[in-house]
C-alpha cells in the first residue's frame, strides 16, 4: 500500500517504515565523472547489476570536461562540458537536464553501488516528493581488481575505515530522523536521492560552486528550507575507491576553510553563519503590520533587534519610525528566511531566552508554526518556519507540521504611550512600557 498523502509530518519518514511504493517510478541515475575511466567503468558495471528494472532505470553520465573520449556501454547517455576548472554542480545540472525520470539518483564516478542501492535509496523519494535520500558510502581499495568484478566480492579483505564523524552522527540522529538546520552536513552528494518535482522547483544545484566541496551541503540546506525530509539509508551501499576525503592527498587545512568561507554566506543558522558579521540572509524576519505610535515602534523594534541581533524587522510604508539601521526595512517586502514571526501590534521582549529558544527549533521538529500570547490570552504574534510554509504552499494544507499555542514568556504587548527614556535607561519595570 501506498501512503495516502504525499507528505509526512516534520521529518517523520519514520511513519512509512515498511510501505512501499505499489508502481515503481523511473529512476535517473546521474553519474558525475572528470578523468576516471577505469573507476567510472567499474561503477557502471555496478549499475548494471541493479536489482531495479532496467527498463525503469536510466543512466547518464555527466562528465566535466574530460580530455580525449569518454567510453560508455550501449544504452548509457553521455553529456559532456567544456574543462573550464571544478564544475560539479554544473555537471549534476546537466545530467539532469538530459534525464527523463521521476526520481534522481547522484553517484560520482569512483563511487560503484552495491546490487541493491538503487532500488533501497529510492523508496522514499517514491513515496514522499520531498524526500531526500542518503545512502551509505564505504571505503575499500579496488587497485588490482577488474572493473567487471562484482562489487561485494571486489570489497572482500580491501575495507578501508569508514569516516566516523558521518557514521556517528548517523547513530547519533537514528539515521536522520533527527535532523535539524545544520544536519546538511551530512548529505554526501556522491550518494543522494531525490524526487525531480522538489529537485526541480528549488533550483538543483548552485553553478557558481567551482572548487572542490560545499555544492552538496549547500543544495541539501536549501532543499531542508523548502520543507524537504532528510533520511539516510543505511542499506543503500555505494563503495568509494580510496579512503575518505579527510585522508586523501591535498586535503588540508587550507581546503577546509575555503569550504567553510564559501558556506558561511550561503547558510545563515547558528554554527553555519558568521558569529558577528551579518549574512545577506536574514534568519529571522519579524514583521510588524499596522499603524502605531513612534514610542511604541521604538520599543518594539529595539528590544526585537537586542534580543535578536541578526533578524530584520519589516515595518508598514506608514510606520511613525526614522531610525538608521540596514536590518530596518520600512514599506518594503518581507526578506525570505527561515522564521518569520508576524506581528499585528508592538511587543518588548525583556527576557529573550525562551523567545530566542522558540526561534532556533521551529522547523527542525514536528512544529512548524507557533501561535504566541500573552497571560490574558490576547495575541503576541505567531513565529512560522520557512519550512512550514514552503510545505503548506506545496500541498495547500499546514497539515505538514504541527501547529501549537504557547504562552511567551518574556515577550509582552507595548502599550501606545510607554515610557521612553525607563526603556533606553535600563531602569523601571514592564508597567512602565509594557501594556497591564
Amino acid at each position: 500500500m501506498v501512503t495516502p498523502r504525499p507528505w509526512v509530518v516534520g521529518n517523520r519518514w519514520d511513519s512509512l517504515d515498511g510501505v512501499y511504493p505499489q508502481v515503481l517510478p523511473r529512476v535517473s541515475v546521474i553519474v558525475a565523472h572528470y578523468e576516471q575511466p577505469g573507476e567510472l567503468a567499474r561503477t557502471l558495471s555496478a549499475l548494471s547489476m541493479q536489482d531495479y528494472p532496467s527498463e525503469l532505470l536510466e543512466i547518464i553520465v555527466a562528465d566535466d570536461g574530460s580530455s580525449g573520449d569518454v567510453s560508455v556501454p550501449p544504452g548509457v547517455i553521455l553529456v559532456r562540458q567544456d574543462d573550464r576548472g571544478f564544475r560539479l554542480a554544473a555537471a549534476r545540472n546537466l545530467g539532469v537536464r538530459a534525464s527523463t525520470g521521476d526520481v534522481l539518483c547522484f553517484l560520482d564516478a569512483d563511487t560503484a553501488p552495491e546490487p541493491g542501492y538503487v532500488r533501497a535509496l529510492t523508496r522514499l523519494p517514491a513515496l514522499l516528493p520531498e524526500a531526500v535520500t542518503v545512502g551509505r558510502r564505504r571505503h575499500a581499495d579496488f587497485s588490482g581488481i577488474h572493473a567487471q568484478t562484482p562489487v561485494i566480492e571486489a570489497v572482500v579483505g580491501r575495507e578501508l575505515p569508514e569516516p566516523a564523524w558521518l557514521t556517528q552522527e548517523y547513530a547519533r540522529s537514528r539515521d536522520l530522523l533527527d535532523a535539524d538546520d545544520r544536519s546538511y552536513r551530512f548529505v554526501i552528494g556522491a550518494v543522494i536521492a531525490c524526487s525531480r518535482r522538489l529537485f526541480d522547483e528549488t533550483g538543483g544545484f548552485d553553478e557558481s560552486f567551482s572548487a572542490y566541496g560545499g555544492e552538496d551541503w549547500e543544495w541539501a540546506h536549501r532543499m531542508w528550507q523548502a520543507g524537504a525530509v532528510l533520511a539516510h539509508v543505511p542499506s543503500a551501499v555505494a563503495w568509494h575507491d580510496g579512503p575518505e576525503w579527510a585522508e586523501r592527498s591535498g586535503s588540508g587545512l587550507e581546503r577546509a576553510n575555503a569550504q567553510t568561507l564559501r558556506l558561511v554566506s550561503s547558510i545563515p543558522v547558528g554554527g553555519s553563519a558568521p558569529r558577528g558579521l551579518l549574512s545577506r540572509a536574514p534568519d529571522l524576519v519579524v514583521r510588524l503590520r499596522g499603524t502605531h505610535t513612534r514610542e511604541a515602534l521604538f520599543i518594539a523594534v529595539d528590544s526585537i533587534l537586542a534580543a535578536f541581533p541578526r533578524a530584520h524587522v519589516v515595518l508598514d510604508a506608514e510606520a511613525a519610525l526614522d531610525v538608521d539601521d540596514p536590518r530596518v526595512v520600512i514599506g518594503g517586502d518581507a526578506p525570505d528566511a527561515r522564521v518569520l514571526w508576524e506581528l499585528d501590534r508592538p511587543v518588548v521582549v525583556l527576557e529573550p531566552a525562551w523567545i530566542a529558544e522558540q526561534v532556533a527549533g521551529i522547523g527542525a521538529g514536528d512544529v512548524g508554526t507557533v501561535d504566541l500570547v500573552d497571560v490574558d490570552g490576547s495575541s503576541l504574534g505567531v513565529l512560522r518556519s520557512r519550512r512550514a510554509l514552503r510545505r503548506a504552499a506545496r500541498w495547500g494544507t499546514a497539515e505538514g507540521f504541527d501547529t501549537v499555542s504557547v504562552r511567551a514568556d518574556g515577550v509582552h504587548a507595548v502599550r501606545p504611550d510607554p515610557r521612553v527614556e525607563a526603556w533606553v535607561g535600563g531602569w523601571g519595570g514592564r508597567n512602565q512600557f509594557g501594556s497591564a
